[in-house]
């Protein structure tokens, strides 16, 4: 299957990828990628170390005739979204990612593909381990720990880099120069209850929401697609009132960059009223398939019989934990006032998990505004500590602000219409890069964002386009041989 994979255009960055998909590499375990990095940059003979959190540096020495040009820093994650359907088997600890090609695209069996950043990965290995590509002092910049913190980019000291320039290659459209994006913090909302014995003369359902597209929490969240927390809330609000619904266990989406794809309930309800509930709550599946129709065409929800449970959370927790969830925010909250069709400012309720006498919820929230940004965390803060939870910020990371004299910005500008006829969208991007930490220790780094198109990102969905690919390499290749002189 990976022989499919390195024979594909430019083989150099393809053979690397599939490199680095045999290693897994999850977020916060990435030992194995990190000496899989080591031992590559030793292999090739190039100074190759690892600071103190675990981020890999390799420099290379500039290609003959470029000794005077700027020194460049590459950078890009080592670490990976993992993401797979309920129906796959796989362990993510301990297999790698099984690809194929379909058409222009490669895709993944059932889980994430790691393109996200695995193909800027493999295209700094590619430059590295090029004979006949002209490039200036290159020093490669692996973070780790991007997907769930930044702790990489966070970790790293001033100084340990001497580049002038920075290429960032974590966006994930073609045509698209990045040269600014979105902070972001974590909320996390948590309580204790009492649980209480299951009420007689009850019948319990189990309700499974599946088969939405998921995505990017950051660059799909104003796509207005389902997120299964928020429906799941939806499904539950007033059935206690209408149906003596009782909750034992919700268990929704997983990651909090990643858009709930899934949400899985264990409810009871009154015998008396089990015929009403089944028919009100089929009234309300049809209507939210109609809403979605056009946009999540494989939405899946359904309620059977199950097994009676033993316990239920207390009434009062419950009333007060639905409704806090319908009161938070889900989505866009600002979009930008200063750049058209920027989405400034949003959440997404990425986790809820209800079982054993805890609740949970994990929200992200981002935000190219600080002010913003906060705004929205207390707002979120607010709607939970009325229900009586306990709501700790965390993670927090700062945005990266466009710098509209950037001379890599006009530099990379002028070769991509060069190389292709039309403009390029020169934007900034409503998702967390490491830029804007990087910045803050670096603050005279010139830096942009660019890669090839891969859609479906933090999703088993993820898949990036072949044709693409090779247009990224080309527009990388272009970019190093013109970086100007020093001074």
């Amino acid at each position: 299957m990976n022989s499919e994979i390195r024979s594909l255009e430019p083989k150099a960055v393809w053979n690397h990828f599939a490199d680095l998909n045999a290693v897994p590499r999850p977020s916060k375990k990435e030992e194995r990628v990190i000496q899989f990095m080591v031992d590559f940059g030793n292999k090739l003979n190039l100074n190759t170390s690892v600071d103190e959190v675990g981020n890999v540096i390799i420099r290379k020495p500039a290609s003959k005739g470029m000794e005077d040009r700027k020194t460049v820093v590459m950078q890009s994650h080592l670490d990976m979204v993992h993401q797979k359907n309920s129906d796959t088997v796989f362990d993510f600890d301990k297999e790698g990612i099984k690809m194929y090609v379909d058409n222009d695209w490669v895709k993944a069996e059932g889980t994430t593909l790691g393109a996200d950043n695995g193909l800027g990965v493999a295209a700094i290995m590619a430059v590295l381990s090029s004979t006949d590509i002209a490039h200036p002092p290159i020093e490669a910049l692996f973070t780790i720990d991007e997907e769930t913190g930044m702790t990489g980019a966070m970790g790293l000291k001033g100084g340990v880099l001497t580049g002038e320039i920075l290429l960032n290659l974590d966006t994930e459209e073609d045509d698209e120069i990045g040269m600014g994006c979105a902070g972001g913090i974590d909320i996390t909302a948590t309580r204790t209850y009492t649980e209480e014995e299951t009420p007689d003369n009850v019948t319990a359902y189990e309700i499974s929401i599946t088969g939405l597209q998921g995505g990017h929490s950051g660059m799909d969240i104003h796509k207005g697609l389902g997120n299964a927390n928020k429906i799941m809330n939806r499904l539950l609000f007033d059935g206690f009132t209408n149906y003596g619904l009782r909750i034992n266990e919700i268990d929704g989406g997983s990651l909090r960059n990643a858009i709930p794809r899934e949400s899985f309930a264990l409810i009871t309800v009154d015998n008396v009223s089990k015929d009403a509930f089944l028919f009100e709550i089929n009234e309300q599946i049809t209507t939210i398939k109609t809403e979605f129709k056009t946009i999540e065409t494989n939405l899946s929800i359904d309620v059977k019989e199950a097994q009676l449970p033993n316990k239920v959370i207390d009434l009062g927790v419950q009333e007060g934990f639905i409704k806090a969830v319908y009161t938070a925010l889900n989505g866009v909250y600002r979009m930008s006032p200063d750049i058209e069709g920027l989405v400034e400012t949003s959440n997404n309720i990425a986790r809820i998990i209800a079982k054993d006498g805890e609740i949970s919820i994990g929200c992200l929230t981002r935000s190219s505004s600080e002010t913003n940004k906060m705004d929205l965390a207390n707002s979120l803060r607010a709607a939970f500590e009325l229900a009586g939870f306990t709501v700790e910020f965390s993670g927090a990371y700062p945005g990266w602000l466009p710098n509209l004299d950037s001379e890599i910005v006009n530099l990379a500008s002028k070769l991509y219409e060069e190389l292709h006829q039309e403009k390029p969208h020169v934007a900034a991007c409503h998702a967390g890069l490491e830029c804007g930490i990087l910045g803050q220790n670096y603050p005279n780094m010139d830096m942009i964002s660019f890669g090839p198109n891969i859609k479906g990102a933090h999703s088993p969905d993820e898949r990036a386009q072949i044709s693409s690919t090779k247009k990224f390499w080309n527009f990388l290749v272009q970019i190093l041989k013109h970086i100007p002189i020093v001074g």
